[in-house]
């Protein structure tokens, strides 16, 4: 008997027995390549004896003290670690178990900190269409992906939502990708003024759009612009880079390639690389600084808040990112697997976009290259590839509802940054052979 509730009841997956670098293997012997890290999580591949050693150390000093009466020793370190490398004012950790736990938190935060300073008319948030911020109710309802939110829509939090930058479908002929960046940014200042500023939070975003989309990064100039209005209006700018992050698109954070820094970014996934569930997100002094010198206690909690061996696995994770290169070697190997994937689809006729950064990168599928036309969704051809892959021996991450929640579908590839050139070679081999057996 199966007493386990799996994703999709009709279609049991295989048991995972071992993880060995890029590869997992199931009770049968069969070895996947794993390139899409399961979803954009396992950045240092699935055995590094590192961070296995930090976890056995922890459970072996301590496995676990409650933050309500304690801090430890990997928490603090932890901390430390990431804001000594993030960018901007940002100066504290708030450490949870994944990314919806975190952007749950960065909203309750936001909210409050507002009420801390006065201004408790601030009550709406602004995010993008075709974005994915998590599967909680907070969280699914700043996220702009229709299909998730759509069953759930009766019990969310009332948000606004603005265009994409997502220029490979938006951008005008003859309008550069840096008028495209302004013009989308400033559906922000539309929103703004259509709702009241004053009646405004924060905008939520992703820096590279990851799941919903695809790996498609904002054009230069987007966020800056995005800053400036925020600025300009006092309201929160909230970065989701739970997918994105963690050196994932060849910086510790992705939002350093657009050269802002928010007033919270969240992080998980690779923060943990898979071998703990944990996340965190960070937020500036000032925002601190107003919860102290207030009612002195943020309203908000999980009982695994700052798992002590959590904690540890992230610390040795991040060392190696940092200090061991691995966020660099993602840049450089994220330009190989670009080159490779313009080498084996440029030309295809189904494959309409190759986007992405670093270790971060997209494929859309279309019907129709010149017109840009996509499969009719009836087609299903995202789930077909996905199969199609699977049976290869390929993980990859393909979506449908690309363009507006029904229509589109793209595969998002996300491999560990240890991968080799050999490993890249099978990863696009065994891609296009999914793709001839997946499309129609």
């Amino acid at each position: 008997m199966n007493h386990v509730f799996p994703r999709h009841t009709r279609a049991l997956p295989p048991t995972a027995v071992r993880g060995e670098g890029v590869y997992l293997i199931d009770r049968h012997g069969k070895t996947y390549l794993d390139a899409s890290g399961g979803a954009a999580v396992s950045c240092l591949g699935h055995s590094d004896p590192d961070v296995i050693a930090a976890i056995k150390r922890q459970l072996d000093e301590m496995p676990f003290a409650h933050t309500g009466f304690f801090t430890s020793e990997p928490a603090e370190e932890l901390a430390d670690k990431l804001i000594a490398a993030a960018p901007g004012g940002l100066d504290r950790v708030y450490l949870v178990s994944g990314g919806s736990e975190a952007i749950e938190a960065a909203l309750k935060l936001a909210r409050q900190y507002f009420l801390e300073i006065g201004q408790p008319q601030r009550q709406r948030f602004i995010a993008r269409r075709q974005s994915y911020h998590g599967n909680t109710l907070g969280a699914l309802a700043t996220g702009g992906n229709m299909w998730r939110r759509e069953p759930f829509a009766p019990l969310m939090i009332e948000t606004s939502h603005i265009s994409p930058c997502y220029e490979y479908r938006g951008r005008d002929e003859g309008e550069t990708p840096e008028a495209y960046g302004l013009r989308m940014a400033d559906e922000l200042e539309q929103a703004l003024q259509d709702l009241g500023p004053e009646t405004v939070l924060a905008f939520v975003a992703e820096p590279v759009v990851g799941a919903t989309l695809g790996a498609v990064p904002a054009v230069p100039g987007y966020f800056k612009r995005i800053r400036d209005i925020c600025d300009r209006h006092g309201i929160l700018l909230i970065l989701d880079e739970v997918m994105c992050g963690m050196g994932r698109t060849g910086t510790l954070f992705a939002c350093e390639q657009d050269g802002i820094a928010p007033d919270i970014v969240t992080v998980a996934k690779g923060l943990g690389a898979g071998y703990q569930p944990i996340g965190a997100m960070l937020c500036t002094a000032a925002i601190y600084e107003a919860i102290e010198s207030g009612s002195g206690f943020f309203q908000h909690g999980h009982t695994y808040n700052g798992h002590p061996t959590a904690c540890a696995a992230a610390n040795a994770v991040v060392d190696k990112l940092t200090t061991g290169g691995l966020a660099s070697r993602a840049a450089e190997m994220g330009e190989l697997l670009a080159a490779r994937l313009r080498e084996c689809f440029g030309q295809h006729p189904n494959v309409g976009d190759i986007r992405g950064r670093g270790m971060f990168r997209g494929l859309e599928l279309v019907a129709d290259r010149t017109s840009k036309a996509p499969f009719d969704p009836g087609l299903q051809v995202n789930k077909k590839l996905k199969a199609a892959a699977f049976d290869e021996g390929l993980i990859c991450y393909p979506m449908g509802g690309t363009i507006d929640g029904r229509q589109g579908d793209h595969v998002l590839l996300a491999p560990p940054f240890i991968v080799t050139e050999a490993q890249l070679e099978e990863l696009t081999d065994k891609l296009a052979r999914a793709l001839s057996r997946a499309l129609p």
